[in-house]
């Protein structure tokens, strides 16, 4: 059993996979990704989970993110609840939580004032407009970075770009529910997943230790 308490923050030891040792560094990390979420809050939460504090590998963090969509909620959010509660239950679910939301709902609140007297100008409207445009960009780097972490899915890789591009289309040219398509998409490709998962792994036979060669591998047969 890996002993955690040695472990630091970031460490590379387990694959490159490190965990919070403490639940104030689990509320101080969801604090400061939680400040630097400005518009494109996804590839803040790759860079300091995955890349910087390594408390996820690329694969954990695309089906957990995936699990955070399908959920009622905030992606984030429900993200936070289910990290904190990986590494200490639900005392680390609240305590991320608690830490994802206190400053930025300070932040908002002092924003909304300040905001709600200069709304209506001109230049004002234009800056938020090409703050949009940056975190579309934000989201789409992060969509490429992460396809690499596909290659370990059981599904085909015809299927899956297949089934990227019925999203895309789906969403931003038939403009359909993205509810719709988490359950018509995204369920056939959890079936199918679970159906390729269900079925029997070819058998290897043992290797003859009088021969010294490597049987053939043998697969199932009707």
């Amino acid at each position: 059993m890996t002993n955690y308490s040695d472990m630091k923050d970031g460490d590379l030891a387990l694959l490159g996979r490190s965990r919070p040792l403490s639940l104030s560094q689990l509320f101080w990390a969801f604090t400061w990704l939680s400040l630097q979420g400005f518009g494109g809050v996804l590839a803040v939460v790759q860079r300091e989970l995955v890349d910087k504090r390594r408390w996820l590998s690329r694969e954990e963090f695309v089906e957990e993110w995936a699990v955070a969509q399908v959920l009622p909620g905030a992606n984030v959010v429900n993200l936070s609840l289910m990290l904190g509660d990986r590494y200490f239950g639900w005392r680390g679910g609240l305590t991320a939580l608690a830490g994802l939301l206190c400053f930025p709902l300070l932040m908002v609140l002092v924003v909304a004032v300040l905001f709600a007297g200069v709304s209506d100008l001109p230049q004002v409207q234009g800056a938020l407009r090409g703050m949009s445009a940056v975190a579309a960009g934000m989201i789409a780097a992060v969509g490429l970075k992460l396809l690499p972490s596909l290659k370990t899915n059981v599904l085909p890789a015809l299927l899956q770009w297949a089934m990227i591009a019925f999203t895309f289309v789906a969403i931003t040219v038939l403009h359909v529910r993205l509810l719709w398509v988490l359950l018509i998409v995204g369920g056939l490709g959890a079936l199918w997943a679970y159906r390729l998962l269900d079925r029997p792994r070819p058998a290897q036979a043992e290797p003859d230790p009088d021969s010294g060669s490597e049987p053939a591998q043998t697969g199932d047969t009707a």
